[in-house]
This record gives structure tokens, C-alpha cells and sequence, in this order.
């Protein structure tokens, strides 16, 4: 996939503006490439992005939502799922936070793989812990969520079953698996672990790894989740999926229909658009419909990749 680069060399331009913001910020750079993350993540290790998890921030009247992300399966993190969005979002003004939940309790770089331990009811709580944070930090009302992959199903099972449902606003899903995947969820660890220098001697902890076989279709965790309609009433939901999604499969696993759900595929009218499961998450196409679904009173121009 190609690398697309806005701001790769902006230093102290754009400022940030808004009612309770705090200090004027200079603008970020922004990547569009999957390796932003996990190089935040080799030059900050276990750390945070810039933009990310200011626990003094507090939303402006244009944004009063804080968004959290929360990263797919096992392997990815705080860091390397969201080299895109971190600065993406703060620089469009927004408390932006991130965490990275089931790591081992193991020296880094295997701390940084998050999604390694734990069920999904744990990890969701985990989830649920962070967004409570979150809202008493801010004095937010609700968060607005951003999820990948695994990180699609997880907020929900808090909204759902462990009372978060008045906590969230919009919930944002790139490459959602809500009915589930045929496809191997641990492919992604594998990738993660190779860029953090991890090697192979990892495969028998991803094997024994609970949370990507609760993504497989017709699981216990999704049969429960289904049985009373996977969306939570009053949250509003986007579901962004790519054709040549190689982890969930089929990709139209992510498109499933609600009241005032909005589903996009990126290849409808943009069939050059390559981004994959992973790629999706620095996809310029896919970073504008996640803006225009954030704040779709104010829409951004959807790009269409040159390939």
C-alpha cells in the first residue's frame, strides 16, 4: 500500500481553536501508513502518542465528545493501531485517548502487544474502566468510540452487558466483525510482533490467546451479543469495511444493518482503493469517513486513493 503523507514537515502553522480547548497547539504531523504506530511506539516505548491521553484536556463546544480508540486483536496497542488517527484527531481538535488492553505482564516489546490475555467480557471492562476515566477527566457526558477490528466488538459487549450504554455517543468501526470471522484473527499479531523485533516465539502464546477465537462466527460471546440485537439503542454506529479484508471474513461481516446505522464500503466508487485489514487504519479514504461520521455537521471530502 502506498504511504500517504499530510504534514509530514508541519511544525508550529495550523492552531487549533475552540471554546475550552486550552492553549493554542501546534499542528501535528500526520502519516497516513501503518508503520506511524509502530514507530511512536519504538521511539516512546509503552508510551503515549503526542495527542494523545492529556488527562488535562477538555472538549471544546465543537467537540464535547472525547474519542477513545480502541485497537483490534491481538498484537496491536495504544501506539501502533493509531499512528494515523492520534494526531489526525487531535490537530481536528479533539481530546483524543487511547489505551491498550490483554498485554502480558512481560518486558516490552511484548507489553506493547495488547489483546494477548484475557476474555472479552475482562477486556471489555478494562474498556469500560478507561472510558470512566475518561468522562471524570473531562467532565464529558459521553465518549465517541473508534474501534478496529476485535476493538469493534469489545465497547459494545460494555454497552450492552456491563451498563455503558448512556456512556457512548458515536461508535465508529473499521473493519468490524459483528457477525463474526471465518478468517485467522491472528494474523495481525504476527505482523505487529515481526515490526516490534518480536519473533515466532510467540506463536504458542497466540495460539492459546481466548479473544480472537470469541471473534470466530458463531461464538458464544457473539450468539450472546446477537440474541438480543448486537446494536445498543441510542448510539449511533458506522461500520467502514474494505473488500480485501483478509482477517475478517467475509468482509460483509462488518455490514450489519440497523435503524440509523451507516454502512460504507471503501471500494464503492473508489474500486482502487487497496486497503487491507490492517491498512485500513492509515487509509485516507476511510480517516475521512471516520471525520465525517465524528462531525457530520461539518463534512471533510472523501479522497480516492491513486492506488
Amino acid at each position: 500500500m502506498a504511504e500517504w503523507r499530510i504534514g509530514s514537515v508541519l511544525c508550529a502553522v495550523a492552531v487549533v481553536v475552540g471554546v475550552g480547548a486550552g492553549p493554542a497547539q501546534a499542528e501535528l504531523p500526520v502519516e497516513y501508513s501503518t508503520f506511524s504506530g509502530i514507530r511512536a511506539e519504538l521511539s516512546n516505548p509503552g508510551g503515549s502518542m503526542p495527542g494523545s491521553n492529556d488527562w488535562d484536556c477538555k472538549p471544546s463546544v465543537a467537540h464535547p465528545n472525547p474519542v477513545v480508540l480502541v485497537h483490534g486483536g491481538a498484537g496491536a496497542g495504544a501506539q501502533t493501531n493509531w499512528g494515523t488517527y492520534v494526531p489526525l484527531l487531535a490537530n481536528e481538535g479533539y481530546c483524543v485517548f487511547s489505551l491498550t488492553y490483554g498485554a502480558l505482564d512481560l518486558p516490552w516489546p511484548v507489553s506493547a502487544l495488547g489483546g494477548m490475555t484475557g476474555t472479552a467480557e475482562e477486556n471489555a471492562r478494562t474498556i469500560g474502566s478507561f472510558i470512566e476515566r475518561v468522562l471524570d477527566a473531562t467532565g464529558a457526558q459521553k465518549v465517541d468510540v473508534l474501534g478496529h477490528s476485535l476493538g469493534t466488538l469489545l465497547p459494545n459487549y460494555y454497552a450492552k452487558r456491563l451498563g455503558g450504554a448512556s456512556r457512548i455517543d458515536h461508535y465508529v468501526s473499521l473493519a468490524p466483525v459483528w457477525r463474526g470471522t471465518f478468517g485467522d484473527q491472528l494474523a495481525t499479531a504476527r505482523e505487529y510482533a515481526a515490526q516490534l523485533g518480536v519473533g515466532p516465539e510467540l506463536e504458542a502464546v497466540l495460539a492459546a490467546q481466548p479473544t480472537g477465537k470469541e471473534a470466530q462466527t458463531g461464538s458464544p460471546l457473539l450468539v450472546d451479543l446477537e440474541s438480543d440485537g448486537m446494536y445498543v439503542p441510542g448510539i449511533t454506529y458506522t461500520n467502514i469495511v474494505t473488500t480485501h479484508d483478509q482477517v475478517v471474513l467475509p468482509y460483509t461481516s462488518g455490514l450489519l444493518p440497523g435503524d440509523g446505522v451507516t454502512n460504507i464500503v471503501l471500494q464503492d466508487g473508489c474500486s482502487q482503493d487497496m486497503s487491507d485489514h490492517l491498512g485500513i487504519v492509515a487509509d485516507p479514504r476511510a480517516a475521512a469517513y471516520v471525520l465525517n461520521a465524528l462531525d457530520p455537521q461539518h463534512p471533510h471530502p472523501v479522497p480516492c486513493p491513486a492506488g
